[in-house]
């Protein structure tokens, strides 16, 4: 055995303990630990059947991260599989908390499966970069229908217990203390060898196999592990299970050492290093029990409906009594949808409702221990909110601005305590979206920081800490991606191009469909008031301007780049163009979409830098961290700081 393995006996049963914390990752120590105890066991005529069992608050929870993008040390994980497999005891193992990706291949390898009701379980390799390596994608479709097994691979869910023993993955789930209940079933004269490699695939309809499969490629265009997972399930129906087991080994190992896999680890380090903050520790942030929320528009709605799904007593304050109304019914909307697809019970809704107090009165706020502002983008307005709750709110409690592009420290100035004042922008809609930009203004102190930080952890927030400037880290270099897009419209490129292009890079919607859907109106305020302080770009870009005074300002209006409801290019809209072209004097030809993804790319990453230069990110993977899940930038490309970084490699 080693540190990470223990091999125990209950009598005639052998119980094999994986402890490794704090989440039994599958380590190289891991691995040698299990090959030593089904060894051992495997030759103990005393030993009649084998528990194997995860330590402390989980099963295994997947790889160790130490291992990410390093060559893999011997013992490999199918060859543990490949010793559990040829033990010739039963093997019951016993899954709680989480069993993911080579966790939950090392249960496919066991006899029999049994898990406690809050158990999940899934196989994630593909939102890595990968394909599962140990067997996932051969194993699976012979206990789950072939349909259902790609859909879990493809998409890397969490399949909760209820559902995993419906679908088959798993063959019970139990109540009851689940070491004793695996100990009673590994005893059971019942229970006998049951390898998953001796059964066949699963019958299962082969047209709806094809129909998922070609509509997870369609949803996934040009993703290698996609479309390799989709290969290794064909092939572990076609395929003797040996060779099929062979070729997605050599399938995992490939894609492993890939760009898109090195882009997917960059993202999940880049967050375990953004909350970290030098100087700034949990300890110092103060206790947040009940949050006011000014502002009950969409944004409003949404920052407080998060609010109360983390548990928090919660204030929706505006002083328009219709806004009140609307914003408490988007609330209940959210909560209902919420009852609707399983994510909570209606008791659940029920109580987050009690937990929420809606008022025209700013008053209400004053037992809050932080209140976040989310009136409409204008300076005047938001410095007379927060003059107000400075007046009226504990001399703990921080305040807060959702801003998006506004200058936090003269927000502060409004009050008497700018150490306690913070940034906290959501992206829309604020209860979905994982992003907080969190802005630390130049008297913001290190309290006020580190609560920001531990209320968007209780969030389930991405928190991502930015200084003052211009739309921060995200608008900001937005704002340089769109400018690039409509120089290449003048240029000679159709917005329709554009979005086809960039969509057939990775990103979910074309920038020009993304436009008309949150409103031309947002962009043109935010240009004017740039003019206006002196700011604005040398180059005129007056597209924008003829688009708002036609009062086209997107899907709301029934037109905006293109014609809405249909979404279709718009002849009036060319011929804007067309005018703006010949206006300029210049020649124009068609771009190739090579050349506007380059343009795009170079845009951002000249954007970026200087936000680098200027202090307003701290690192370069906070800003693709922003960027990826703030404004859509695929992220198996990494960010355009990671793209950048691969172009001078």
């Amino acid at each position: 055995m080693t540190d990470a393995v223990r091999l125990e006996r209950e009598g005639n049963i052998a119980v094999v303990t994986i402890d490794n914390p704090p989440v039994n990752a599958g380590s190289i120590a891991v691995r040698q630990g299990l090959i030593a105890a089904f060894g051992k066991v495997a030759g103990d005529k005393t030993v009649i059947g084998v528990v194997l069992i995860g330590a402390g608050r989980t099963f295994v929870a997947g790889s160790d991260i130490r291992e990410f993008g390093k060559p893999l040390a011997d013992p490999q994980l199918p060859a543990v599989i490949a010793a559990i497999e040829e033990c010739p005891k039963p093997v019951i193992v016993a899954i709680h908390g989480a069993a993911l990706g080579g966790g939950y291949e090392l249960a496919l390898g066991c006899d029999i499966r049994i898990a406690t009701p809050d158990a999940k379980l899934g196989l994630p390799e593909v939102t890595l970069g990968m394909i599962p390596g140990a067997g996932g994608t051969v194993r699976l479709p012979r206990i789950v229908d072939p349909a259902e097994a790609l859909d879990i691979v493809v998409t890397g869910k969490r399949v909760p217990a209820p559902e995993a023993l419906k679908l088959g993955m798993i063959d019970a789930v139990t109540t009851g203390d689940l070491r004793a209940a695996a100990i009673e079933l590994a005893r059971s004269p019942a229970t006998v060898k049951r390898r998953l490699r001796d059964l066949p695939v699963r019958n299962g309809d082969p047209a709806r196999f094809e129909t998922a499969a070609e509509a997870a490629a369609k949803r996934n265009l040009g993703r290698k592990p996609v479309e390799e997972a989709i290969a290794a399930l064909r092939r572990a129906r076609a395929l003797p299970f040996g060779e099929a087991l062979a070729q997605e080994r050599a399938a995992f190992q490939e894609l492993r050492q890939g760009d898109e896999a090195a882009a997917l680890r960059h993202l999940f380090f880049a967050e375990r290093e953004a909350a970290r903050i030098d100087g700034v520790t949990p300890d110092v942030a103060i206790d947040v029990r009940r949050i006011a929320v000014i502002g009950a528009g969409t944004m409003g709605a949404g920052i407080a409906a998060a609010c109360l799904a983390a548990g928090y007593e919660t204030r929706l304050i505006d002083i328009d009594a219709a806004s009140l109304a609307r914003g408490t019914a988007r609330i209940a909307d959210i909560a209902a949808q919420d009852v609707a697809k399983g994510r909570i019970t209606a008791d659940a809704a029920a109580e987050r409702a009690k937990r929420l107090i809606a008022s025209t009165k700013l008053a209400d706020a004053a037992d809050c221990d932080l209140a976040i502002e989310a009136v409409i983008e204008d300076m005047a307005i938001k410095r007379r909110v927060f003059g107000e709750l400075d007046a009226i709110l504990l001399g703990h409690a921080i305040l807060a601005s959702n801003t998006s592009y506004l200058d936090l420290d003269v927000i502060a100035a409004a009050t008497k305590r700018p150490e306690s004042v913070v940034g906290l922008h959501f992206f829309s809609p604020a209860n979905v979206m994982r992003l907080l930009e969190i802005v630390r203004g130049a008297k913001t102190g290190t309290p006020a920081l580190a609560t920001a930080l531990a209320v968007a952890k209780k969030l389930g927030k991405l928190p991502v800490v930015a200084h003052v400037g211009e739309g921060f880290i995200g608008n900001r270099i937005y704002s340089a991606y769109r400018r690039e897009c409509e120089i290449m419209v003048e240029d000679g490129a159709a917005p329709a191009e554009i979005d086809v292009a960039l969509t057939g890079y990775g990103f979910k919607m074309g920038p020009f469909a993304v436009w008309d859907m949150s409103g031309l109106d947002i962009a043109w305020h935010t240009r004017q008031r740039l003019i206006a302080e002196g700011k604005a770009p040398a180059r005129a870009l007056p597209l924008l301007d003829r688009l708002y005074e036609a009062g086209r300002l997107g899907r709301k209006t029934g037109g905006g780049w293109y014609d809405h409801p249909a979404g279709t290019p718009s002849p009036i809209v060319a011929a804007m163009i067309d005018e703006r072209r010949r206006e300029r004097g210049v020649t124009t030809a068609p771009i190739p979409a090579e050349t506007i993804i380059a343009r795009v790319l170079d845009a951002m990453t000249t954007e970026a830098e200087a936000v680098l230069k200027d202090g307003i990110a701290a690192r370069a993977s906070d800003i693709d961290l922003v960027m990826v899940n703030g404004y859509g930038f695929p992220a198996h490309k990494g960010g355009p700081m990671f793209q950048a970084a691969l172009e001078r490699r």
